[in-house]
């Protein structure tokens, strides 16, 4: 039994936030980079997803509230991330 870092899961984790004050937002995911399905489509507007509750937080264009964060809503149905890219290092 060694203590070797282990390496990167191949699945993205079941709940992601792309907001830094959030408890879901992990840095060394995001750095990998991770793409969402969301009912079949490409979606590149996500802000948050759930996999096991089945919901995606999208951004509404451009709008932002009086924080600078995007507005958002909420939409439910299949969701599958995975991760764009290999990690190289």
């Amino acid at each position: 039994m060694s203590d070797a870092p282990k390496p990167p899961a191949d699945t993205p984790p079941d709940r992601l936030s792309a907001n830094e004050d959030s408890p879901y937002y992990d840095a060394a995911v995001m750095a990998r980079g991770v793409g969402v399905r969301f009912k079949g489509q490409e979606k590149t507007n996500v802000e948050e997803y759930c996999v096991s509750e089945g919901w995606v937080r999208l951004s509404v264009g451009n709008t932002r509230d009086r924080k600078g964060r995007p507005l958002t809503v909420t939409v439910r149905g299949p969701v599958e991330p995975y991760f764009r890219r290999v990690s190289e290092d």
